[in-house]
């Protein structure tokens, strides 16, 4: 399964980076996390709020491979500990499907994109910086990787045990 984080934002901070980095190494071969960062739309331009949103919808839309099980970030989203995230992430394992996470530019995401996601999941209750936001989706999804990984260890030792 690829796990791919769709943020809107190209430029971030250094740290951000290498944090980011940091963990998408982390991920095994057979669960792979990828960031794609799609242009915001200037806020300068005088366009209302509307436009903006839909412009940067369209660029999210075109980095989204086609199939993919969308899951954005979103202040109304499910809460989930990082119990049921790692659940969660079981789940779309079994799904069969890539899963893209969406993370929405200053505005946040155009309405009709959080309408039709699969799903609606949120980090925190606070407003947090976007750069900051990629790594800590990226810290959350190796820790439910891990969680899951864990598991199957401890399962898997307990069926060898019971058949030695």
């Amino acid at each position: 399964m690829k796990l791919t984080i769709v943020a809107v934002g190209q430029r971030m901070p250094a740290w951000a980076e290498t944090a980011y980095d940091d963990y998408a190494k982390r991920f095994p071969p057979d669960c792979r996390l990828e960031l794609k960062a799609v242009k915001t739309e200037p806020r300068t331009t005088g366009k209302p709020v509307e436009a903006l949103m839909a412009a940067e919808r369209a660029r999210i839309e075109a980095a989204l491979p086609r199939g993919v099980r969308r899951v954005v970030l979103d202040e109304r989203g499910t809460r989930l500990s990082t119990v049921a995230l790692a659940e969660r992430l079981q789940a779309w394992q079994h799904d069969g499907r890539d899963v893209a996470l969406l993370i929405g530019g200053p505005d946040g995401l155009d309405p009709a994109l959080r309408e039709d996601a699969d799903e609606r999941v949120r980090l925190s209750d606070l407003t947090l910086p976007h750069a900051f936001v990629r790594v800590m989706l990226a810290e959350a999804l190796y820790r439910a990787w891990s969680v899951n990984a864990c598991r199957f260890s401890r399962a898997l030792a307990t069926t060898l045990g019971a058949c030695s």
